[in-house]
């Protein structure tokens, strides 16, 4: 199993799509998070006993706007959350990845290094950008102050300790094309070790 991984912004998403594209099971833990959270998973009931009403929208959905400034705010209430969240979406994730059947499988991880996950796969895929590509992008992308994005990134590793456990690094700073083409390289590599 493939565990890939990256900060915010720097095109796991994109990548994990064209994984799947070629045919490769991909189980994303940000999707999974979301799917555990909706009403009537074991994951909203959890967050709404810890953090109260305030954490609901009126239709009784999480108000994640609400959690993710409450949770950046404050250390203890992200570690309730995660208590609440990392051990479902593990569960979810493995049996989803047994599940599977494909040469290999993809797991998406972002935090595959900060939550200690790295014993769930066996090689780590990093995709990989610049810092300043990666606050450009992310603001970009959802709008965010620069400021909103650096205090999301430094709740991540870093680029350098991600570099250093990394199997396999995907630079994406070009255009989609050029990322596909690495993908395709990494899936004939991984088809290759997945045969030996």
């Amino acid at each position: 199993m493939i565990g890939l991984t990256g900060g915010i912004g720097s095109g796991k998403s994109t990548v994990a799509g064209f994984f799947a594209d070629l045919g490769i099971t991909v189980v994303d833990a940000d999707q999974l998070a979301h799917a555990l959270a909706e009403p009537g998973e074991p994951g909203h009931a959890a967050i709404v006993a810890a953090f109260g009403d305030e954490a609901l929208n009126a239709d009784g959905t999480l108000d994640r706007a609400w959690l993710r400034r409450r949770i950046f705010s404050n250390p203890e209430d992200k570690q309730t959350l995660e208590d609440i969240l990392h051990p479902l979406i593990r569960a979810r994730m493995t049996a989803l990845l047994d599940a599977a059947s494909g040469p290999y499988s993809i797991a998406v991880i972002p935090l595959l290094m900060e939550t200690g996950q790295t014993d769930m796969v066996d090689r780590i895929l990093l995709v990989d950008i610049p810092e300043d590509l990666q606050l450009t992008r992310v603001a970009a992308r959802d709008g965010l102050e620069v400021s909103a994005i650096r205090d999301i990134m430094a709740t991540q590793a870093d680029r350098a300790t991600r570099l250093a456990a990394a199997d396999d690094v995907l630079v994406n700073e070009g255009d989609r094309n050029s990322l596909k083409t690495a993908v395709k390289r990494l899936h004939t590599q991984y088809l290759q070790l997945a045969q030996a």
